[in-house]
């Protein structure tokens, strides 16, 4: 059995359900498709609501379109006989969509709770039609078998809880194809409509795939897998074939967008492979990501470089810092108490300082933080500043056990220094899989050139 999943792009258009109808009709034995809501849609939800919220009527215009474009898809892909169905199970759905946008525009104001609900409408919508699209498909509705928690004010998929629905939902099911929406949850205690965040789509995938023993995860996107880099940058970036877990998970964590970091993880514990298509290129192989290391001679070579923008880069600096690891579980769990998560940090070889870097979305949160923490150190002189440094990005090398290769930092840094790039920080990953390197924003691409040109040309 396999699980499927189709990103937005494709099941934006007729012409993309087309491919989709073709690849799964074209299976051999029973599959579980999942899909996100139509291409776009879920930033059009959210951007309708937010003129609804600041009073601007046009929400209303949009809400027509949103409706006129579910309703033209049906139209164009499902079977003239069947369309009445369709309408009829969708519509009461877009009435209560506008009616939600009504109460929103009344109130001017946004709630949460009635955000997700509104959200949700795109996944609920596009699982119904492409349920009617494939022939002989089943719809289920993710909404009974996906659960979720509070954890620091987001929702996370309450695994167990989920696990067990999961398997009851689909316990019976037999050798057909079932449909269901990703993305879309609601909470254990309450039973509010939630999610699971952006790229939830994949991660309700692969939740689906590890409770039921799935023979494999396919990943259904618009480009034919992991690449050595991005080609948006990197013109003659190349596809790469296999990657382990760990270098997926590694690649995904530092900014490459194929798949939803989260996703890795539960079909990792099961060791089920994932494998990354492309739904308007269907017959090239992707990229496969198994539990199989390189056999290469070397065991252990670059697989691809990706970048992370939009990072903030702290220094704690003073005679404290020496005493790094105190000064280190001290920022770490007071990050952590308020759901921050470092990405990359770094030990300056002048000791006395340390840095580390992380999401400029969270970095307002994290000084008021650790200046909190350390207040009493900085009065005492121990801690001369807390610095912050913004609009920096983080360069990663990625390969199974790169870290063990001596030569390949200062390679890495000799290049960079040429170009003219400074490296702010650096840091090899825990796991020694990964060469990560702070630099200015406006020197990213320059440095992913640099990077390339060494390992991948």
């Amino acid at each position: 059995m396999k699980v499927l999943k189709f990103g937005g792009t494709s099941v934006g258009t007729s012409k993309s359900l087309a491919h989709v109808k073709k690849i799964v009709e074209g299976l051999n034995g029973p599959a579980i498709v999942v899909v996100s809501a139509l291409g776009g849609l879920t930033d059009r939800l959210i951007s309708t609501a937010n003129d609804a919220a600041a009073g601007n009527a046009a929400y209303k215009n949009n809400m027509d379109g949103i409706a006129n474009r579910h309703y033209d898809i049906i139209s164009e892909t499902i079977d003239p006989c069947k369309q009445k169905e369709v309408i009829d199970i969708i519509s009461p759905m877009l009435a209560d969509l506008s009616d939600l946008y009504d109460g929103v525009a009344l109130i001017r104001n946004l709630p949460e709770k009635t955000l997700d609900r509104i959200v949700s409408y795109g996944e609920r919508i596009s699982s119904v039609i492409v349920s009617r699209i494939i022939a002989g498909a089943k719809h289920f509705d993710s909404t009974t078998f996906i659960k979720t928690e509070k954890w620091f004010n987001k929702n996370i998929a309450d695994s167990k809880l989920t696990d067990s629905l999961i398997r009851q939902a689909f316990g019976s099911f037999g050798n057909g194809v079932a449909v269901c929406g990703g993305f879309i949850a609601t909470d254990r205690d309450n039973g509010e409509i939630t999610n699971l965040g952006r790229g939830g789509s994949d991660y309700t995938a692969a939740l689906i795939a590890a409770s039921l023993n799935a023979d494999e995860l396919e990943i259904w996107t618009d480009v034919d897998g992991f690449m050595t880099a991005d080609p948006r940058i990197i013109s003659n970036a190349k596809v790469i074939d296999h990657l382990s877990f760990v270098e997926s998970m590694e690649l995904c964590s530092f900014g490459a967008k194929v798949i939803y970091p989260p996703t890795i993880y539960p079909v990792f514990h099961k060791n089920i492979p994932i494998r990354i298509l492309n739904t308007f290129n269907h017959e090239a192989p992707g990229t496969w990501i198994t539990d199989n290391r390189d056999s290469a001679p070397s065991g252990c070579i670059p697989k691809g470089a990706t970048t992370m923008r939009n990072i903030s880069l702290f220094t704690i600096e003073g005679d404290a810092a020496d005493n790094t690891p105190d000064v280190n579980s001290r920022t770490f769990n007071t990050l952590a108490k308020n759901g921050i998560s470092v990405i990359l940090v770094s030990q300056s070889v002048e000791r006395s300082s340390f840095s580390f870097a992380l999401s400029e979305h969270d970095a307002d949160n994290a000084l008021k933080a650790l200046l909190n923490e350390f207040a009493p150190d900085m009065e005492e002189g121990r801690i001369n500043r807390i610095a912050r440094h913004d609009n920096k990005a983080i360069l990663a090398i990625v390969g199974e056990n790169i870290g063990d290769i001596s030569s390949i930092g200062p390679r890495i840094f000799n290049s960079l220094q040429r170009q003219g790039i400074e490296v702010l920080a650096s840091s090899h990953g825990a796991s020694s899989s990964n060469h990560a390197y702070v630099v200015d924003a406006d020197d990213t691409n320059h440095a992913l050139q640099a990077v390339h040109e060494i390992f991948f040309e």
